[in-house]
């Protein structure tokens, strides 16, 4: 039966994009994101779904989508660099087979973020884009929510809709991604016009919340956390009413806490001793590791280069167990081919120093651009353009948190960031684009900033 309703449903939402093209590229966002083939049985898993949707978008694009309002933006030409350079490295990497394992999806995730900004020229596509983001993430979200709060999860057992560690599904990507999206979910409820705001979308967007915030507890990552305090801190400066907030936030801490399962506090516990967890230690030495490779080989090893690092780790004693003595002990590990469990020493390890700095480049200058939208908007008494300053902040504040989350996990390539990046670009070009076009600036207080109207002669 849920082979038959994601075939309905794909094939509905495909129908319809031969009447409405921009539809075929909502729906490769939800491909992308939910991954069905993967979910499914028998009867898609085999059909190569998602990039024949893929096309079918960028067809339905150069054929039949108006490009009077295309706009391009710089940060493009910053992802066609960071491409480029990435297949370079595909090509002369340590390990050829298993780069161009990797290279095989990141290539479809450059390339989409390339392409999708084109597609949105007017603010109900851009609307649509959140949407369609919101609701894919939120089908893996809500499952991951509902179990939490059941009595479920644990670190590595929470199932995430699919039992494998693919895309989203793996809980510290997921954790990450599910506080990233908060901001948007508030946006949404207040600004969203495909559903307007209502008692029912209020409710949802608040229990979607309430189930993102739960994520890090089910899957017990502590990427999650720190995640959720980033976005905590972020937050202050949307809010009216900080002290407010603030006591609201700490009262609330106080009367979860005691609800918290004990293996989730004791694994948080880790992240102020990190050579009290094996899984912790290893990391920090995997991070040493790479950055002395990156001294002997400045241009990066290509995708997968990690698998040929071999570490040694000291796991320091906890407190003392009279009934686990050993425990107390300090314990030495070997590893090898450790992953790299940071998006800055993974884009270091496999792009070199050239990768990491267009990289980094590439997200700098996309916080820089929200920060300007936000600052000229922020006081427009104008009612079609409240909505702006509002998203620029949200897109902000789950970006900041989304790299701040990805100093934890090798998420550098995750094809979501693409998309919110992709988002960003949109409705820089949209609102420029709308300023030109309009031949005005943000209505604000301030009278010198509302152009001056024509002035007609006075009649005689």
């Amino acid at each position: 039966m849920r082979d038959i309703a994601f075939v309905a449903f794909l094939f509905a939402f495909i129908g319809v994009g031969f009447r409405k093209p921009f539809l075929f590229v909502l729906c490769f966002c939800y491909i992308d994101i939910v991954a069905p083939q993967r979910l499914s049985y028998f009867l898609i898993n085999s059909i190569p779904i998602s990039l024949i949707v893929f096309g079918l978008a960028i067809a339905g694009w150069l054929i039949a989508d108006n490009k009077r309002d295309t706009r391009w933006s710089g940060r493009q030409f910053l992802l066609i660099a960071l491409l480029l350079y990435c297949w370079m490295t595909t090509i002369n990497a340590d390990f050829p087979v298993e780069a161009q394992e990797k290279w095989s999806w990141v290539w479809k995730a450059l390339i989409w973020a390339i392409f999708l900004p084109l597609t949105l020229r007017t603010k109900l596509r851009i609307e649509a884009l959140i949407l369609i983001m919101l609701l894919s993430a939120a089908a893996i979200a809500i499952a991951g929510g509902m179990k939490t709060a059941a009595g479920g999860g644990g670190y590595g057992q929470l199932q995430l809709l699919l039992n494998e560690n693919y895309g989203l599904y793996e809980g510290s990507i997921m954790s990450a991604v599910g506080i990233s999206i908060i901001p948007l979910i508030l946006w949404y409820r207040k600004h969203g016009t495909i559903f307007p705001p209502d008692w029912r979308v209020t409710i949802f967007c608040f229990a979607l919340v309430l189930a993102c915030a739960l994520l890090p507890v089910g899957t017990q990552a502590r990427t999650g956390l720190v995640c959720l305090v980033i976005l905590a801190i972020l937050s202050l400066r949307a809010v009216k009413h900080r002290f407010l907030y603030i006591a609201g936030a700490a009262l609330l801490t106080v009367a979860v806490v005691p609800f918290l399962p004990q293996s989730f506090t004791a694994r948080m516990e880790t992240i102020r001793d990190h050579k009290s967890d094996q899984s912790a230690s290893t990391r920090v030495a995997v991070w040493a590791w790479t950055w002395e490779y990156a001294k002997d080989h400045p241009f990066g090893g290509g995708f997968n280069a990690y698998i040929q690092n071999h570490v040694r780790v000291e796991k320091t004693g906890g407190t003392f167990n009279p009934d686990k003595p050993q425990e107390s002990e300090p314990t030495v590990y070997e590893e090898k081919s450790r992953a790299y469990h940071s998006s800055y020493f993974e884009m270091l390890g496999e792009q070199g120093y050239p990768g990491l700095a267009l990289w980094l480049l590439l997200h700098g200058v996309s916080l820089i651009q929200l920060e300007r939208l936000r600052r000229r908007y922020l006081k427009t008494r104008r009612a079609e353009e409240q909505w702006i300053a509002p998203l620029a902040t949200a897109l902000q504040h789950g970006h900041i948190t989304y790299m701040i989350g990805s100093m934890f996990v090798g998420i550098a390539f995750q094809p979501f960031i693409y998309m919110m990046l992709a988002l960003e670009m949109g409705l820089s070009t949209y609102v420029r684009r709308r300023e030109q076009e309009a031949g005005w600036r943000p209505l604000t207080a301030r009278p010198a900033q509302v152009p001056a109207r024509h002035s007609f002669p006075a009649a005689s």
